[in-house]
């Protein structure tokens, strides 16, 4: 096994700690060249710590790492010429950087909600238009298809009080896995979404506020991301050719698919507006109707460890 990815490269962005740190070690004991793209930064990323990234980089077999922040203009582009100059080739891409901001709508500004926007959807964005072409060079060339994969987050799909920056980011992150995926399937390389639950420092931020997020905390603790690394470096492997424009989902031991936005049912008012004739149509949909229920009444049962 400590060969499966040998001769392949990556670049894990975010991954001087928690989830991203899990990635980078796993693909390096696989064999991997890592590239670690972090700056450090707080989780609302505020203050930043080059030196968390060096750090990181020490301890991942074949692993460098760049102190810079996702978010900056030319960052991508750095990023990818640095991984193919070092490395010779690129194979995986892992967008896993990401801040998050507690703000009610009419409570929060709106460069903190941009800010977020930047660093969650944007940055993974540019991350990839940088990355298709020396991949697809390379596939045209013989090597084998590389892949991208982007980490979401359960929030972008149910959404949760306060989290209306990161719910944006993370429901917009799956629309762009999706058009990779179709644009990119003439040559065989893949992108996937995950939504990982795992004991980080996101998780542990979380108070004694809210009960009912507390015991969503205090069950999601001991969730290790060695699974959800697990789960990625699988995607990155020759055994999941194939699998590509899916959503993902890892809860300790337990992978996920997730289903994706498709019709759920019909109804035909007339064509003549009467709210009362519309209202009788729209019967006909309400059981098609999606309740209000949130990740963290969803997921609150007991997850396999």
């Amino acid at each position: 096994m400590q060969d499966l990815l040998a001769g392949r490269s990556a670049i894990v962005t975010g991954g001087a700690r928690g989830i991203g740190l899990a990635v980078a070690q796993t693909l390096g004991l696989l064999g991997a060249k890592v590239l670690i793209v972090d700056n450090g930064a707080a989780l609302d990323g505020g203050p930043e710590d080059p030196a968390v990234t060096e750090l990181a980089a020490m301890r991942v077999p074949g692993a460098i790492g760049l102190a810079i922040d996702v978010a900056g203009d030319d960052a991508a582009e750095q990023a990818v010429t640095m991984a193919v100059e070092t490395f010779g080739a690129i194979d995986l891409l892992v967008n896993n950087a990401a801040i998050e901001l507690d703000a009610r709508i009419g409570d929060g500004r709106r460069e903190d909600f941009e800010r977020v926007l930047r660093t969650n959807l944007v940055a993974p964005w540019a991350l990839a238009t940088s990355v298709v072409g020396p991949m697809r060079r390379q596939a045209r060339a013989g090597r084998r298809p590389g892949a991208i994969v982007n980490v979401g987050s359960a929030v972008g799909l149910l959404g949760r009080g306060g989290r209306a920056a990161e719910a944006a980011s993370k429901a917009g992150l799956v629309g762009l896995t999706r058009t990779l995926a179709l644009e990119l399937s003439d040559t065989m390389i893949a992108c996937n979404a995950i939504v990982p639950y795992a004991g980080t420092r996101a998780i542990r931020a979380i108070g004694n506020e809210d009960s009912r997020l507390a015991a969503f905390r205090d069950g999601t603790m001991p969730l290790a991301a060695s699974d959800v690394a697990n789960l990625v470096a699988f995607l990155a492997s020759p055994q999941a050719a194939g699998i590509t424009g899916q959503l993902l989902g890892v809860r300790g031991r337990e992978v996920l698919a997730w289903s994706q936005a498709r019709p759920a049912g019909s109804c035909f008012p007339p064509r003549a507006f009467d709210p009362d004739e519309f209202a009788q149509a729209m019967r006909e949909l309400r059981p098609d109707f999606s309740g209000l229920a949130d990740d963290v009444e969803i997921f609150g049962d007991d997850p396999v460890v």
